[in-house]
């Protein structure tokens, strides 16, 4: 047994007609592909143009971060010279305070 209808006034099926074809298919190949690569160059050129501004964002950021070490640096050395020359004036007053001058 085979398992097609009996019928025999029952029409044979065929490939369906397509009676509305998409935009894509309409179009030559060639310009399909025209077109992708207008979109590829496009892209390609807006990756390049975000990569240039990340870098002059990085740039900018890293000198920012480098002078504010800087200062932050010459701020210590400041701060560590102050304490130095306190420290120093203290000794030599202690040290002063030890002289038979003074102590007779």
């Amino acid at each position: 047994m085979s398992r097609v209808s009996g019928r025999t006034w029952k029409a044979q099926h065929t490939a369906a007609r397509r009676s509305h074809l998409m935009p894509a298919l309409k179009e030559k190949f060639a310009s399909r592909m025209e077109q992708t690569n207008k979109l590829a160059a496009i892209k390609k050129l807006e990756t390049e143009l975000k990569e240039e501004k990340l870098a002059e964002r990085t740039r900018r950021i890293e000198t920012i971060k480098a002078r504010r070490k800087a200062a932050e640096e010459r701020k210590r050395l400041e701060e560590d010279k102050a304490k130095l020359g306190a420290r120093k004036a203290a000794r030599l007053r202690r040290k002063a305070g030890r002289t038979k001058k003074v102590n007779g």
